[in-house]
């Protein structure tokens, strides 16, 4: 293990905006709960494709991507708070 200093844009909780050296733009660091029901979330959509569920996975892919539109959407508002321009 190799401790570092980061920046921290964010609050902690379940998904933090941090800049790690040497890197140029801060990242999402989530917490692994959080990256397990990611996860989940999307094998629930494969499943429900496996199973010609078209409806069932459009409802999971629905929730999924409000979920990552809120983590993006709190990453740019840390960038932006910070002035740092997006890498996207």
């Amino acid at each position: 293990m190799e401790r570092v200093e980061a920046e921290l844009f964010t609050d902690g909780g379940n998904n933090a905006v941090v800049r790690l050296p040497p890197r140029r733009f801060p990242g999402v660091l989530i917490q692994g709960d959080s990256l397990s029901i990611i996860r989940s979330e999307v094998a629930e959509v494969v499943e429900s494709c496996d199973q010609d569920d078209l409806a069932g996975a459009r409802e999971t892919a629905g929730l999924l991507l409000a979920n990552l539109d809120d983590l993006l959407a709190r990453y740019t508002a840390a960038l932006e708070a910070h002035k740092i321009p997006r890498p996207y």
